[in-house]
């Protein structure tokens, strides 16, 4: 799982704030025993904006309207808890770490419509840091907490895209975010899902085709 699982990482995440596994793409050796020789292809997920449970550094999280109703729409609760997620922009910084820690080929973009409605949409491109402009994540604990994030706004649509299964049933503005978020993390969009449906997904191209 794209941003959140590899920073929960408990070698590349943003430790304390970690797990005790390794959900980033080196756990496929060391956790089901499959010599990484015999992988080809890597394809991560990751959702239309950014959550994370717990604590520990999240810059672009937000505390107004917006994160609520990214919460509610995208159902960001436990489900067995109950626990609600911290919810927040699109951070192209850290998913564009994860697209290089993990190696992927491509990635699975879910709940986009969980955008549907909003105005404008923020995406973070950078964090600025004790007055520079940084494009990674630091490692120390201290200096994470004071990154700041560096917001691209874009045009947000109307329209809806549930149920959504080709490129011609989006909104043009839908489209551009998607495409804008390839150029911004270097990795292409295989697959996209619009809805809780499984079928309501668009093939963009077979991720793991030869």
């Amino acid at each position: 799982e794209g941003a959140q699982g590899t920073m929960l990482d408990v070698n590349h995440g943003t430790y304390p704030f970690v797990t005790s596994s390794s959900p980033s793409s080196g756990g496929i050796s060391t956790g089901l025993g499959l010599p990484l020789t015999k992988v080809n292809r890597i394809v991560g997920i990751f959702k239309a904006y950014t959550t994370r449970v717990g604590k520990g550094p999240f810059p672009t999280e937000l505390f107004d309207n917006d994160g609520e109703k990214l919460q509610d729409l995208g159902n960001e609760y436990g489900a067995t808890t109950g626990r609600p997620r911290r919810c927040g922009w699109f951070d192209a910084v850290l998913v564009r770490q994860s697209v290089a820690t993990n190696g992927m080929h491509g990635i699975a973009l879910t709940k986009l419509d969980v955008l549907d409605g909003l105005e404008e949409i923020k995406i973070c491109v950078g964090y600025r840091l004790d007055g520079e402009e940084i494009d990674y994540l630091p490692a120390s604990q201290g200096r994470q907490a004071r990154v700041e994030p560096i917001y691209e706004t874009l045009e947000g649509w109307k329209e809806t895209t549930v149920g959504a299964r080709s490129w011609n049933d989006l909104p043009a503005q839908a489209v551009k975010y998607v495409r804008h978020v390839e150029e911004l993390i270097g990795a292409p969009v295989a697959l996209l899902s619009t809805s809780p449906e499984r079928d309501d997904t668009i093939l963009v191209h077979d991720p793991f085709e030869d």
